[in-house]
């Protein structure tokens, strides 16, 4: 068995935004020459999500307003976790909703997803330097 890791690096220009990076994660693929295993994508923020979901904008739009009165930003005060200077309580709880990671298979060297699936990277506090891993591993 044979294993590869890359690190994409991200600084997203809002708080909260969604990214479709599958382009990246298939070219670790090929790098990696993983015919047949498993990819893990991880979100390695506490505050950022890793997803797999169609790469319609009109749903896209909708995951805002619905994460955001899932878990609103402000008050600011609704959050304990706040009380310790920071300002992103909701995003700690906007991230579990979205998920940290998932695992797609590798199926004759290419990611093998369902009909419609990409794989997005989901900012809920940016405007700094984040990563995701993508771990592959397989033969």
């Amino acid at each position: 068995m044979k294993s590869y890791h890359k690190e994409l690096w991200l600084n997203i220009e809002k708080r909260m935004d969604f990214i479709n990076i599958t382009p990246e994660v298939e070219q670790a693929v090929i790098k990696s020459g993983i015919k047949e295993g498993l990819c893990l994508v991880n979100a390695m923020h506490i505050t950022a999500s890793v997803f797999i979901n169609d790469d319609e904008q009109g749903l896209h739009r909708d995951y805002k307003p619905w994460l955001e009165e899932l878990a609103p930003h402000e008050p600011l005060s609704r959050y304990d976790h706040n009380l310790t200077g920071e300002d992103n309580g909701d995003a700690h709880h906007k991230r579990q909703i979205m998920g940290r990671e998932v695992v797609v298979a590798i199926t004759k060297g290419n990611l093998h997803f369902g009909t419609w699936e990409q794989i997005f990277y989901g900012e809920f506090d940016g405007m700094r330097d984040k990563r995701v891993l993508v771990k592959i591993i397989g033969s």
